[in-house]
């Protein structure tokens, strides 16, 4: 283990956060409230950051066990010192509300223990929504795009952070690959603030929103989400926007440089948009007769299908109160989420097609045994580690959102609350079933709880593996 240089990038990452901070701090200058809360916290982030960075490694060479540790770290520190600025300003004033709040924030997970988010001050509500735009990307690509890095080596970060079960660069070096991503995320949500001005939005409100969905975050500036607008314009561009932050990053550089029947033959995003369209289609039917007719059902269903397949969590109506099959369907939802290079969560489009490819391949081969049949993806065979690397993958998320079912359960909350909750944290998707659905939040649960669905958002907005490797022994070892 090179602790030197894991140290290293953790104080280049708090340094990121501190420079961060200030926009936040600047829209608190604008409204004139207290900047102190993001003052103390960048005075806390500066020493630190620059301690550690201090700290020049005989070797700047970057290998996957380093990869996965500076991630998981880094995500850790940065929810700590994120926090700070709810505490100081005593918007949030217990530790473990305000740990929950920002590491709903980073992860893009959405679930909240505020019940009325308009009390915040706007400074602190900046920062909250900004949380979701940080976390969208990875602050560890966002660092890889604008700072020199130690050649390919850097590829073992994004690795880690970058959701999907591989992660390859789009042109030779790593940080212009960091850049073209970063320069896509940024053009997306300009246009989608651009467009929601233009539907009536302030520019606060405008921008903030455009942070939580390119995030597909989900926090909102109100207590009833986007329903608060009572716009089907303002829907219908957020909810379009979802699918394309829920789509692979990759496909919009494909249209970028002129390959635009490259990506639309992909076979994730077909598949992806084929979800859409069945479960749009089952619940326009199943709630209809709630919703004054087909197009009222098309209107609600495409929304609350898009909020929650992209993981972002925001809301138009209580689909709580919706038929059973259509809230079972939204559930599923969450557990598949969007396309690997997304910003979406849940086990991602392309784990799912894989799987179920797997399947089929064991059952023909138990029928022919002597017949060899490969997996085929994305127009090429898919390896055997990786195949691997997916099955395990799908276990230990099924393990970890049981293990979050049982925990919940000493709280004494209903079987739907427990199940749901678990699911909509390790997915980071935000709202869930019964007692945390769209119209309700998570501050009924106890400090232990709240602690322990962190660290799902945690293992699901990094993909489980980053998080575990923190706990392995061998991983610490230096040789």
């Amino acid at each position: 283990m090179n602790i030197r240089m894991v140290a290293n990038t953790l104080g280049k990452v708090l340094l990121a956060e501190a420079a961060l901070l200030l926009l936040p701090l600047t829209a608190a200058l604008w409204y004139r409230e207290s900047v102190l809360p993001f003052l103390f916290t960048i005075l806390l982030l500066l020493p630190a950051g620059l301690g550690l960075a201090a700290l020049r490694p005989s070797s700047s060479e970057l290998f996957a066990r380093e990869g996965f540790v500076c991630v998981g770290l880094s995500w850790i520190l940065m929810s700590l010192f994120g926090c700070l600025p709810f505490l100081f300003s005593g918007d949030i004033p217990r530790f473990a509300d305000a740990f929950f709040e920002t590491v709903s924030g980073f992860t893009t997970t959405g679930a909240s223990i505020l019940e009325n988010p308009e009390v915040l001050s706007r400074g602190c509500m900046f920062w909250r929504l900004f949380t979701h735009w940080i976390g969208g990307m990875g602050v560890l690509v966002f660092i890889a795009a604008v700072l020199p890095v130690s050649g390919d080596s850097y590829i073992h970060i994004m690795r880690a952070e970058v959701p999907g079960p591989t992660v390859s660069k789009l042109v030779p070096r790593v940080r212009k690959t960091a850049r073209i991503l970063y320069l896509i995320y940024l053009v997306l949500t300009v246009a989608e603030c651009v467009l929601l001005l233009l539907g009536g939005l302030s520019f606060y409100e405008a921008l903030l929103h455009s942070f939580a969905t390119a995030g597909t975050g989900g926090f909102s500036t109100r207590a009833a989400s986007i329903g608060a607008f009572q716009s089907v314009y303002i829907e219908m561009v957020i909810a379009v926007f979802m699918l394309l932050f829920g789509c692979n990053f990759n496909l919009f550089y494909f249209i970028l440089i002129g390959q635009t029947a490259a990506a639309f033959r992909s076979e994730e995003l077909r598949v992806y948009l084929g979800i859409i369209a069945g479960a749009v289609l089952l619940i326009t039917v199943n709630i209809r007769a709630l919703c004054g007719g087909l197009l009222g059902g098309l209107r609600y269903a495409f929304f609350q299908v898009m909020t929650i397949l992209s993981t972002t969590g925001f809301s138009t109506c209580d689909f709580n109160e919706w038929p059973e099959l259509s809230r079972w369907i939204l559930v599923l939802l969450m557990l598949i989420g969007g396309c690997a290079g997304s910003t979406g969560g849940g086990m991602k489009v392309s784990r799912i097609i894989i799987l179920l490819k797997s399947c089929t391949a064991e059952l023909r081969r138990m029928i022919m045994p002597s017949r060899v049949k490969r997996i085929w993806f994305e127009g090429r065979t898919v390896g055997d580690r990786t195949v691997q690397n997916v099955h395990v993958f799908f276990f230990l998320y099924l393990l970890a959102a049981a293990a979050g079912v049982l925990l919940l359960s000493l709280d004494g909350r209903d079987v739907a609350t427990n199940l749901t909750a678990s699911v909509a944290c390790i997915s980071n998707v935000g709202p869930g079933l019964s007692a945390v659905g769209p119209s309700s939040n998570y501050s009924f649960f106890s400090p232990l709880s709240k602690l322990f669905l962190c660290f799902e958002m945690l293992l699901g907005r990094l993909e489980i593996f980053p998080m575990l490797f923190l706990f392995a022994p061998g991983v610490w070892k230096r040789h």
